[in-house]
């Protein structure tokens, strides 16, 4: 395993941490790396880490507020 493959791979199991320990939220695996959100997901995409690990970002009502 060359130099590169191995820091590659250890990237790839922080963003998946991260990812675990957020329970899938993109954003906040991104703040918990220091990072920011495009480039978490463009970091994603080039370790071939699927989006769907990630939650989808549920639409909230406007004005609303819980009982």
């Amino acid at each position: 395993m060359t130099l590169k493959d191995m820091v590659l791979d250890y990237e790839r199991r922080l963003i998946m941490a991260a990812l675990a320990g957020t329970d899938g939220h993109q954003r906040r695996a991104a703040a918990l790396l220091g990072v920011r959100p495009t480039t978490l997901h463009e970091k994603m995409k080039r370790l071939g880490i699927p989006t769907a690990t990630a939650r989808p970002v549920a639409a909230e009502p406007v004005g609303e507020t819980a009982p």
